[in-house]
């Protein structure tokens, strides 16, 4: 969503692992699996502004003819103390990546290969098919504003706003140099408000831009959770459900135990696609660890972040 969301927890170091399966009832699965690692240094005993470096794998498999993309992206945000109570932070955050594109024509069928309504693999295509791999840069930028408010500091807020593929590479196997990939633009709300010592609402949105096709999503999770010594969250259990704007209605339960979260949401089909889906969307799971390494609180614990699991 955000380069400058890197690092923004209240831990110095997560990792993620993130799986994907959509739109099995239609065809072969659209599958991902990303795997993402963050860590936020202190800029200094009397600095009370930090740096976030992150690093993500990515692999994605779709279709009959199974294109495949595999990336890797590196992040590096600077997160600036903007006030003496050390509650409200200015992020800005870059990333940049690889990306290489690849698919089987072998699984291809045409016109050409069929002969009186029966598929011969043996009879010639006539179709011109390109070298099956494309490899393309991407870069990007963001910004993000956190602050928490309340006598007691009981909510945060996020705002941020970013966009990537500014270099805009080259987006055809063919080798077109009219076809580009477009900018992505992105902008960001969240929102953590402690209800009462245990319960806790949280609430997301997210817009996104690309050419001529844009993406809402908005999604609210209320969770309970209790304490062991020096206040750290022992057990936490959030239940809530996202909206993607004339798409799907995504029910959400997340489950969080001292250091590790665990996510679990589908995608329920609402658009017209519901027809061909039997409303069958897309299944997600998702797993956190985060921590402090070296393992000392102080250094790490004078920020004010939110409590994003």
């Amino acid at each position: 969503r955000n380069p400058a969301l890197t690092g923004v927890f209240d831990k110095n170091y997560k990792v993620s692992a993130y799986y994907r399966s959509q739109w099995s009832s239609i065809a072969s699965p659209y599958q991902t699996l990303q795997i993402s690692g963050e860590y936020r240094l202190s800029m200094g005993h009397n600095s009370n502004d930090f740096l976030s470096l992150g690093l993500l794998g990515y692999n994605d498999i779709a279709g009959e003819l199974e294109q495949k993309i595999t990336g890797g992206y590196l992040s590096l945000n600077y997160n600036k103390s903007i006030n003496t109570n050390n509650n409200s932070y200015l992020s800005v955050g870059f990333v940049g990546g690889a990306l290489q594109y690849t698919f089987d024509p072998s699984k291809a069928t045409f016109d050409n290969q069929f002969q009186a309504g029966v598929y011969d693999p043996t009879n010639p295509s006539l179709e011109n098919i390109p070298e099956p791999r494309m490899n393309i840069t991407d870069v990007g930028a963001g910004i993000n504003y956190n602050f928490t408010a309340g006598r007691s500091q009981e909510a945060t807020y996020m705002f941020g706003a970013s966009g990537y593929h500014f270099s805009q590479p080259l987006f055809s196997y063919f080798k077109i140099f009219s076809y580009t990939q477009n900018i992505r633009w992105n902008l960001n709300a969240a929102m953590v408000r402690e209800l009462n010592e245990h319960v806790t609402l949280q609430a997301y949105a997210n817009y996104a831009q690309q050419g001529s096709y844009s993406e809402i999503i908005a999604s609210a999770l209320l969770g309970w959770r209790t304490f062991e010594a020096f206040s750290e969250t022992f057990f936490e259990i959030y239940g809530g459900v996202g909206y993607r704007f004339q798409d799907a209605v995504v029910p959400v339960v997340k489950i969080r135990y001292r250091r590790a979260s665990f996510g679990l949401s589908y995608d329920v089909n609402t658009s017209k696609l519901k027809k061909a889906s039997s409303a069958q969307g897309g299944l997600e799971i998702t797993a956190t660890i985060t921590g402090n390494y070296p393992p000392s609180r102080g250094a790490y614990r004078k920020t004010v972040c939110p409590r994003f699991n």
